[in-house]
C-alpha cells in the first residue's frame, strides 16, 4: 500500500495491569494488597468465621508502601482482592540536585533524574551525608502502581 515507515512510541510496561486479582482468604501477613487504591503491605490479617448467611471475612491492617499510612479493609474471604506488582531496582547514586532531585544510573548506563529525595528523615539524612564523604552509594527503589520511591541504600565503599 505505501512505501513509508510506522515508527511506534514503545512503552516499558507494554500496557500491562498495575494489579493482579488474588483471593483475599490466600493474603498472607508481608504481602501486598491495594487498600482505597494505595498498595499496601499486609501488617495483620484476621479471619472471622462465616455467619449464618454469609462468607467468612478476612480484615486487613495494611501499611501504605510509599507514605506509611496505615489502612484497613474488611473483605469476604472467597472474594478477589487486587494485590500491586511491586519491583525494587537498585541504582547508584550519581549526584543530588539543589531541588530535591537525584540522578541515578541504571544497569544499562543510562541517568534517571526523574526522582525526588525520599522523604524519610534517617535515609534522607544518610543519603546527603553518605554522598557528602563521597561514598559510593546504591538506593533501592521501590516501584508500583505508577509510583516510584528510593526506600533503602547500601554503602559499596569509597569511590
Amino acid at each position: 500500500m505505501s512505501d513509508e515507515e510506522h515508527h511506534f512510541e514503545s512503552k516499558a510496561d507494554a500496557g500491562a495491569s498495575k494489579t493482579y486479582p488474588q483471593q483475599a482468604g490466600t493474603i498472607r501477613k508481608n504481602g501486598y494488597i491495594v487498600i482505597k487504591n494505595r498498595p499496601c503491605k499486609v501488617v495483620e490479617v484476621s479471619t472471622s468465621k462465616t455467619g449464618k448467611h454469609g462468607h467468612a471475612k478476612c480484615h486487613f491492617v495494611g501499611i501504605d508502601i510509599f507514605n506509611g499510612k496505615k489502612l484497613e479493609d474488611i473483605v469476604p474471604s472467597s472474594h478477589n482482592c487486587d494485590v500491586p506488582h511491586v519491583t525494587r531496582t537498585d541504582y547508584q547514586l550519581i549526584d543530588i540536585s539543589e531541588d530535591g532531585f537525584v540522578s541515578l544510573l541504571t544497569e544499562n548506563g543510562s541517568t534517571k533524574d526523574d526522582l525526588k529525595l525520599p522523604t524519610d528523615e534517617s535515609l534522607l539524612s544518610q543519603i546527603k551525608d553518605g554522598f557528602a564523604e563521597g561514598k559510593d552509594l546504591v538506593v533501592s527503589v521501590m516501584c508500583s502502581m505508577g509510583e516510584e520511591q528510593i526506600c533503602a541504600l547500601k554503602d559499596i565503599g569509597p569511590k
